[in-house]
């Protein structure tokens, strides 16, 4: 146990959006730049602290803050919608502001206060041309070679949709390895099944790659609801129930629109001991 007069180590705060969890670092004012190795000690769920996604916050020209996002094995990962989320509402409710604007690897995302506890996040325009998944070769990414003839969509990171009838018959620890690693994408996809069960309405699991099995994921579920708007299952409104519950997507002329819960669960220090063991 750390005495109450020893130094304290490196801040961090514990975020989730529908029990897809992250650590937070706010690299502004800490002399300490994350690194992959950082994030790999940090995400193990057994010797460190835990999570789905890093989020590495940091002072941006032109927008309120910039964002940076870790895999738990300690790739990059250019788009997190919950975490996304979850960092708006605690800048909002920290500046006592309701809008504002993220500088990510995605671009400029603009965050807004929906009420009710609700925070919404403009995710951007969804890529839909094969070289900006990315795709390995020249195809239609409504319906990809691959047996179940699943959607691809960009959305800062690859998705690789699959309209099934039953979604929890998949079983997720064999299926999402098997098409994360498929040649068919050179960066690697996230992998979701998804299911039509009523009108607008989804019920969708999530394979995240560099993770695995997640309770939710935001970049997902917008990718899921474009697919399943492309392919005339729903409109560009759509409720998604996850495994951790739902979130809301509204793909707009402006770019997906995601609607949904954070929590903010508890802050820390990493100890100066456990980065100097790094």
């Amino acid at each position: 146990m750390q005495h109450a007069d020893a130094p304290l180590g490196l801040p961090f705060m514990k975020m989730h959006g529908l029990g897809n969890d992250f650590v937070v670092i706010d690299q502004r004012g800490n002399d300490i730049t994350v690194s992959a190795t950082l994030a790999r000690a940090l995400g193990d769920r057994h010797r460190g602290v835990g999570f789905d996604q890093l989020a590495v916050l940091d002072d941006v020209v032109g927008a309120d803050i910039g964002l940076t996002f870790f895999n738990s094995d300690g790739s990059t990962a250019g788009a997190c919608g919950n975490a996304t989320r979850c960092v708006a509402r605690f800048e909002m409710s920290r500046r006592g502001i309701s809008a504002l604007v993220l500088k990510t690897e995605r671009g400029l995302l603009r965050a807004e206060d929906a009420g009710d506890g609700l925070t919404r996040v403009n995710m951007g325009a969804p890529l839909l041309e094969w070289r900006d998944v990315p795709l390995a070769r020249e195809m239609d990414t409504l319906e990809l070679p691959i047996e179940g003839g699943p959607t691809a969509t960009g959305m800062g990171n690859p998705h690789c949709t699959f309209f099934v009838e039953d979604a929890d018959s998949i079983d997720l620890a064999s299926f999402g390895p098997a098409h994360e690693h498929h040649p068919l994408f050179p960066e690697r996809t996230n992998v979701q099944v998804a299911q039509l069960v009523g009108d607008n309405h989804l019920r969708m699991r999530v394979w995240e790659r560099g993770v695995g099995v997640t309770l939710a994921s935001g970049s997902s579920s917008c990718a899921t609801a474009v697919a399943a708007a492309r392919r005339g299952l729903t409109g560009r409104q759509v409720r998604i129930d996850l495994d951790g519950g739902r979130i809301d997507i509204d793909w707009r002329d402006d770019g997906v629109w995601m609607t949904g819960p954070t929590a903010h669960v508890f802050s820390g220090h990493l100890t100066p001991e456990f980065l100097a063991s790094l």
